[in-house]
């Protein structure tokens, strides 16, 4: 069942063509990964869809509903989130705090509940540590969930990002470039944890430069170059195709099993 499409969208930033007119279309309960050249628009197509960019022209289209040019609060109310390429983690708060405050968007404390804190806004506040606490598990985070995070190891700390993505309850999260700086062990854990999104009924969306993680995990692979579309399909047929090898790759084959 189809979960977020794209119409034509496009990004141009003066007489630079980010992302020119992408068609795209993701379905419920897939993984799938956006490869390309560094410079080929794939954050700029996250932050357009995620509401950080007005797209130049075309739509974003989620649940049926045009979220183009909406702002990143409605986006993620909607149920779309994601993470960045670098840390955005609020290293001065403890792991479980971190996801508190994403699944801060799925209350209704409002403005007086925050100050005055009555019964139902403390009741609601112990069932949103609960629900951090079940997605720290889920990361395989439990362990941590009272150590700061900046004190967690490079891998800890980008498997929490995820799990903040997760507490706000989305129905698709986008990932970007997730494994950059991973050593082989915490890439395999995160492989194994994106798989484990999926299987619970998130699609994922991904940016990765990892060849091994994208052809190891993807149900389709997108590939852009200079802000086009040149290429999609399952990953070996995206391993065989000439212009993307020469694309990404000069005449070097990505990625052989």
């Amino acid at each position: 069942m189809l979960l977020l499409e794209t119409k034509n969208l496009a990004k141009h930033f003066g007489g630079l063509k980010a992302l020119d007119g992408i068609d795209m279309r993701i379905e419920r309960e897939r993984i799938v990964s956006i490869i390309g050249p560094n410079g080929a628009g794939k954050t700029t197509f996250f932050n357009c869809i995620t509401g950080m960019y007005q797209p130049t022209k075309g739509k974003a289209i989620f649940h049926d509903r045009d979220i183009t040019g909406m702002s990143p609060h409605d986006i993620t109310s909607l149920g779309v989130a994601r993470t960045f390429q670098n840390s955005r983690l609020f290293s001065g708060m403890t792991v479980v705090e971190n996801v508190m405050v994403a699944a801060h968007c799925r209350t209704s404390a409002g403005v007086f509940g925050a100050i005055f804190r009555p019964r139902r806004v403390k009741k609601e506040e112990r069932d949103m540590e609960y629900r951090a606490m079940d997605i720290l598990k889920f990361a395989g985070l439990e362990a941590k969930y009272g150590s700061l995070a900046a004190n967690l190891s490079y891998g800890d700390q980008r498997r929490l990002e995820i799990a903040r993505a997760l507490g706000t309850e989305p129905h698709l999260l986008l990932l970007d470039e997730p494994a950059a700086g991973m050593n082989p062990q915490e890439t395999q854990e995160l492989m194994n944890l994106i798989r484990r999104v999926r299987d619970n009924g998130v699609a994922i969306l991904l940016i990765e430069h990892d060849m091994k993680v994208v052809m190891g995990i993807s149900d389709r692979v997108i590939v852009l170059d200079h802000g086009v579309k040149i290429a999609e399909g399952p990953p070996k047929d995206i391993q065989r195709n000439n212009d993307v090898i020469e694309a990404y790759l000069g005449k070097e084959s990505l990625y052989h099993a």
